[in-house]
């Protein structure tokens, strides 16, 4: 075998036991997002995240030196981030300033909600940025089959898909020309995914039932719960467990009588550092569970059934599957003491 044809053998081995490599981008580029048009005449020089999903999502696409601020967050960074977190700007822990975003000049703003940018932002509107050249990229799970003008925190027409994560993956991985990080990411995202659910499909629990409780206005008022076709629904979905909360609003409020009526099996409680609400606080979920007359007799309170997850991992980003293996490890513990 001559030299030449040894190196071309190397290259194509590399290349089939590899994968094909992504192709750059191909500026200009356009992109459908949430109803608006978007251009990219190249790669942006520097982002605004309006959302710890999207923050976390453009880290681990290696883009932490284009992030010129953050805002809007619910859990402390993700411990691979926290060295390159500490360089970024926080804007805001909740919601951001429009001027405040403004002045940091970025050519791109991401947010992880459009209650937050959207049509009628609590932050600013498309339009807003839009007249100052800025583009806005709103994460596809937060308008893909879901009314955010129903009030409250939206209403799903159709199921939670985890696709829309894998497919906002995509089309930053493709604004930014970092495709190869993209493919390898969205990989690690899907198989953990599928690691989780073959995991609790090998538990073979038959109709075990579940709430979320994702925080309150007050602790004695009616908690905010996940609806059925939610992030926290497309969890239990994944893992063969039932919601028992039918709405299809995103967090409804429901009485506690009402959910003790359901008698779930399992109750999962959002822990977060965020603190609009008393409730935000886990620790004050579980002393009310186990102190109010009506939840302390719950059988999950009663025999110990509360799981506590991280808040950001029931939204749209990267932490999905934490979620998911969180709740299967819950369902391996509750079959083995079966």
């Amino acid at each position: 075998m001559t030299k030449f044809n040894a190196a071309i053998t190397f290259f194509v081995l590399l290349f089939t036991s590899s994968g094909a490599y992504a192709a750059s981008t191909s500026y200009p580029l356009e992109i459908g997002n949430c109803g608006q048009k978007l251009t990219f005449n190249a790669a942006p020089e520097s982002v605004a995240s309006v959302g710890q999903s999207t923050t976390e999502m453009l880290y681990a696409l290696g883009l932490s030196d284009k992030v010129v601020g953050t805002s809007v967050w619910f859990n402390d960074v993700l411990p691979e981030f926290k060295d390159i977190n500490l360089k970024v700007p926080r804007l805001a822990d909740n919601h951001p300033g429009f001027e405040a975003i403004a002045a940091k000049k970025p050519e791109l703003v991401t947010t992880q909600f459009e209650v937050h940018v959207g049509p009628q932002g609590v932050v600013g509107t498309r339009q807003q940025f839009n007249e100052l050249g800025i583009n806005v990229y709103a994460m596809p799970a937060d308008c893909i089959g879901k009314d955010n003008l129903a009030g409250g925190d939206g209403a799903r027409k159709t199921p939670f898909s985890i696709d829309t994560v894998y497919h906002a993956v995509d089309e930053l991985s493709m604004i930014f020309d970092v495709q190869d990080k993209g493919d390898e990411l969205t990989k690690k995202l899907r198989a953990r995914v599928d690691a989780a659910a073959e995991k609790a499909k090998a538990l073979d629990l038959k109709d075990v039932s579940a709430v979320f409780w994702f925080s309150s206005a007050d602790i004695d008022l009616d908690p905010f719960v996940a609806g059925r076709k939610g992030i926290p629904g497309f969890i239990m979905n994944t893992l063969g467990v039932r919601n028992v909360i039918e709405s299809d609003e995103e967090y409804p409020s429901v009485g506690w009588e009402t959910i003790a009526k359901a008698n779930p099996d399992v109750i999962v409680i959002a822990r977060m550092e965020r603190r609009r609400y008393p409730a935000d606080d886990f620790q004050i979920k579980l002393d009310y569970l186990k102190s109010d007359p009506v939840t302390r007799e719950m059988k999950a309170v009663k025999e110990g059934r509360i799981v506590v997850v991280d808040a950001h991992a029931v939204h749209a980003g990267i932490r999905i599957p934490t979620g998911i293996e969180t709740l299967a490890a819950a369902l391996e513990d509750i079959k083995a003491k079966q």
